[in-house]
């Protein structure tokens, strides 16, 4: 049976519900599954204090399950790159251990990647997808089978409709991104990982069109753009509208993007703060493949 430890190393866990659906939905799919003590740590907003969320990444490193998952996000692993130790959590994944997350897990996947060249998965977590209650829609059927399909070692590709216009694209890199704030907040920082010729992938959640487009400015003003190969986006959600965009929206500040950069930017990637998303494998070398509207990404 495949190991998976649900942590906290971010926001404070106050789901007791959706953490106990989590744990009952994630072992009916055949995962023996351990709920680290940090899930029920409180410290402010956050898992713990310091000292306690940093141990928290330790311990799970040195047990090595098949599958660390995050419970949640939230904000909190920012302040713990620079003590982190870095080599202690690639020795997990040598030993097989898969990270899974997003959001506010963004920032230790880049990390990782930066400092060891380590591969891991941006994916659901436990408490937001897998701990969603049946009124409120329940566990996505694509996002449960593609997180399944991709630690079974079976998922090689996913695929997603585009806009018009990139038909014959194809590109080969390494896929690389998260959420755009945090992968923004790593800029200039020893944890940002130098890709070059990458594949980048970004969502946001709580972020007017504005503050997107800003963030994505400033990736390309940077540089980081210029070095990719393609830019893909995900979804940008939750965000309120303001009396003075007047027609402004996420569609302006793509076209203004795509209007100083170079480099191919598609929308459409399902992931982000949204119940369906796909698991995307972070350092691994893909290849992008368009055909008509029909985007597939394969490793």
């Amino acid at each position: 049976m495949t190991s998976l430890t649900v942590f906290a190393p971010s926001g404070v866990e106050l789901r007791a519900p959706a953490l106990k659906l989590a744990r009952q939905r994630l072992a009916a799919m055949g995962y023996e599954v351990t709920l680290d003590v940090s899930v029920r740590a409180r410290h402010q907003r956050f898992a713990g204090d310091e000292e306690t969320r940093l141990a928290t990444l330790h311990r799970v490193a040195d047990a090595a399950p098949s599958i660390a998952m995050a419970c949640r996000g939230g904000y909190g692993l920012t302040r713990s790159l620079d003590a982190i130790d870095w080599p202690r959590l690639a020795r997990s994944v040598e030993q097989g251990t898969r990270w899974v997350g997003f959001s506010d897990l963004t920032a230790l996947q880049l990390g990782l990647l930066a400092h060891t060249g380590a591969r891991s998965w941006h994916g659901p977590m436990a408490c937001d997808d897998f701990g969603r209650s049946d009124e409120a829609g329940g566990v996505d059927e694509v996002t449960r089978d593609c997180f399944a399909e991709a630690m079974s070692g079976e998922l090689e590709a996913v695929g997603f409709r585009t806009e018009a216009g990139f038909d014959g694209l194809q590109a080969r890199g390494t896929l690389w991104g998260g959420n755009l704030a945090m992968v923004v907040s790593m800029l200039g920082t020893p944890h940002w990982p130098k890709v070059k010729g990458g594949i980048l992938f970004l969502e946001d959640v709580s972020e007017h069109p504005y503050r997107v487009e800003r963030s994505l400015l400033q990736l390309h003003q940077a540089g980081v753009l210029a070095a990719q190969k393609a830019v893909l986006l995900g979804a940008f959600t939750d965000y309120r509208k303001s009396p003075n965009d007047r027609g402004y929206s996420l569609k302006q500040a793509v076209a203004q993007l795509r209007s100083v950069s170079s480099t191919p930017v598609l929308t459409g990637l399902p992931f982000g703060h949204v119940p369906t998303k796909v698991t995307l494998p972070i350092g691994a070398k893909v290849q992008l493949v368009v055909d008509g509207r029909d985007v597939l990404i394969g490793w």
